[in-house]
């Protein structure tokens, strides 16, 4: 069965919050998605939380279902897994195709009972780095068939439960109308290696990604803790990022997005960045070709978590994205 949605989830060392960000998933979400976990080479237990977390879904739902079918059927207690509305379920998991060198068939954990259907983990050997498993994420996603493409962090620094919120956007807002009034949006040449090739059809484009904005609701970023030198930093890129690029957004940085499946088909994956400014060149490129980008307020969550980024390497990274844009104009 095709999905309507699939979300992938980065995850290194994340043993600490993968359960709450799986269990945060609205089940209404999850009855339509295809979830995977994408381990980059953790090297806490990870996929131990993640096998411990399928395990107690499809316990729960065994129980439920000898309590009273019908109600397990349609959600499982304690959690936001189901199991294809049958508590229970005896399916395996469906596998998944895992050809890189670093990606091993034999490191994918089988989903429990109930969450045959809506969960999946793979694991890279060793650490590939964020733009690895963002371009993993979205192959297969676009081999899964799934309308719309999320990306959520396993850190538990954005808020799954309004998956739901972001899908909406995109089905409702997502295509124009077939009478919608023209718009100066012509593709200009793309300045991050792609083909010139992959503007929407059409007078009005379609949406591209909606991405959380941490930076909609003032004072928002400073309310969830989000350290000072990450909120100056963050406020002056963006500020020249929207002076470069034609489409201005307020936090151009955050992780959270939910991508258009007809927009990422365009994109040359093997072209893209293997590092964490991955998601603006993404961005970039859809600016550049007049697909619409969207954004929605979500919260900030910091609480003293590790990051794995270098802000320097980052900010230069950033940079030479701006530079391009400009040179390219």
């Amino acid at each position: 069965m095709i999905p309507d949605y699939f979300i992938f989830v980065p995850a290194y060392n994340v043993a600490a919050t993968l359960a709450g960000v799986l269990g945060r998933i609205p089940p209404a979400v999850m009855e339509r998605a295809q979830v995977l976990v994408i381990d980059d080479g953790s090297k806490d237990d990870t996929r131990g939380v993640y096998e411990t977390f399928v395990a107690k879904s499809a316990g729960v739902a065994g129980e439920a279902s000898a309590a009273d079918s019908e109600v397990a059927g349609n959600a499982i207690a304690g959690t936001n897994c189901v199991g294809n509305g049958v508590a229970g379920n005896s399916r395996a998991a469906p596998s998944l195709a895992c050809t890189d060198s670093d990606c091993t068939g034999d490191n994918r954990a089988a989903p429990g009972l109930a969450c045959a259907d809506h969960l999946q983990y793979m694991r890279f050997e060793r650490n590939l780095g964020y733009g690895a498993v963002v371009k993993r994420g979205i192959s297969e996603g676009l081999r899964s068939g799934a309308k719309y493409i999320a990306c959520l962090h396993g850190d538990g620094q954005y808020p799954a439960e309004q998956l739901g919120e972001f899908f909406a956007h995109l089905e409702t807002a997502g295509n124009p109308p077939e009478n919608a009034a023209p718009e100066n949006t012509a593709p200009e040449f793309d300045p991050c290696g792609q083909p010139e090739v992959g503007a929407p059809a059409g007078n009005s484009p379609a949406i591209a990604l909606v991405q959380g904005s941490r930076r909609l609701v003032p004072g928002a970023a400073r309310a969830g803790n989000m350290p000072l030198h990450k909120r100056i930093g963050g406020a002056f890129l963006t500020a020249l990022e929207n002076i470069a690029f034609r489409q201005k957004l307020t936090d151009r940085h955050s992780g959270f997005i939910v991508y258009n499946a007809e927009f990422l088909k365009t994109l040359d994956l093997a072209k893209l960045s293997p590092s964490f400014d991955i998601d603006l060149e993404i961005i970039s490129i859809a600016d550049a070709r007049g697909w619409r980008l969207a954004e929605l307020p979500i919260p900030t969550r910091y609480a003293g978590e590790k990051s794995n980024l270098n802000v320097v390497t980052y900010g230069l990274r950033v940079l030479r994205q701006i530079a391009r844009r400009i040179c390219m104009r």
